[in-house]
């Protein structure tokens, strides 16, 4: 079965670079039909995201805080200026200290256990207040990223562990509350990925061949692969999930060792 997005409209919060899992989603998206909108932060992230947006026929681009109300305010007022409605919205934003991503979880600092927490879990909250009027009449689609430390102890993922764990509840709760009007919420978990956002994580290629070597299907994920995952759930065949948190991560996070020839 091909699936098809045409006629629905996105927003992509996330995108830092061609690697990102975001751009793996929003690729994916674009090329099943959807129309684009993206939010990056920073003049910087703002060039690297250019040239990606124009690639899938976006003109739609709004620089963003989501630690500042006033920034997402106009960030949605600006898209609603230009959309009357919204059909799906990718959060793909978190950040840590990346000091802080090695050693000893002890010693998370109380100003980044704060910051990693507003920006990885509450963005979420803030940006699915400000999407709920745009899906309210027609309903719609949120997706969030979190991954295999939210629940099991992964060395060195220390404050951003609980940050997504945080972020998985807030995924059920929001999946509650908004499903009567028709949005459904979901979080995708990938394994490791060769991310910009991954390499902050102290011991990532460990992590990464770790995974490689033992997962059931002997291979990490893959931005295809995810991209896939967030087309099914934003289009008419995802009708029926919310409040899942679906890994895509070869089946690694079934496993309760590593394979029996890597022990």
């Amino acid at each position: 079965m091909t699936i098809s997005l045409n006629g629905k409209r996105g927003l992509v919060m996330g995108v830092a670079n061609e690697r990102s899992i975001a751009w793996g989603i929003a690729k994916a998206c674009a090329e099943a039909g959807a129309e684009l909108a993206f939010t990056y932060q920073g003049e910087a992230f703002g060039k690297r995201l250019e040239p990606l947006a124009a690639s899938v026929g976006s003109d739609f681009m709004v620089d963003v805080d989501v630690t500042d109300d006033a920034s997402l305010d106009a960030a949605f007022a600006a898209l609603s200026a230009r959309w009357d409605s919204l059909d799906f919205l990718v959060h793909a934003i978190a950040f840590s200290d990346k000091s802080e991503l090695t050693g000893r979880f002890l010693n998370t600092s109380r100003a980044n256990f704060k910051n990693s927490m507003d920006i990885s879990c509450y963005s979420f909250i803030e940006v699915a207040r400000r999407a709920h009027p745009l899906m309210a009449g027609k309903g719609g689609c949120l997706i969030t990223l979190t991954y295999a430390g939210s629940n099991r102890v992964v060395p060195n993922y220390n404050v951003m562990g609980v940050a997504k764990a945080a972020l998985e509840s807030a995924t059920r709760y929001l999946a509650n509350d908004l499903g009567r009007d028709g949005i459904r919420v979901n979080a995708i978990s990938p394994g490791p990925m060769k991310t910009l956002a991954g390499a902050a994580i102290g011991g990532a290629r460990k992590t990464y061949k770790h995974t490689d070597m033992n997962a059931p299907l002997g291979a990490n994920a893959t931005l295809e692969a995810v991209g896939g995952t967030a087309v099914y759930l934003v289009s008419d065949a995802g009708a029926c999930t919310t409040g899942e948190i679906i890994h895509v991560d070869g089946g690694f996070h079934v496993l309760g060792m590593p394979q029996y020839e890597n022990l």
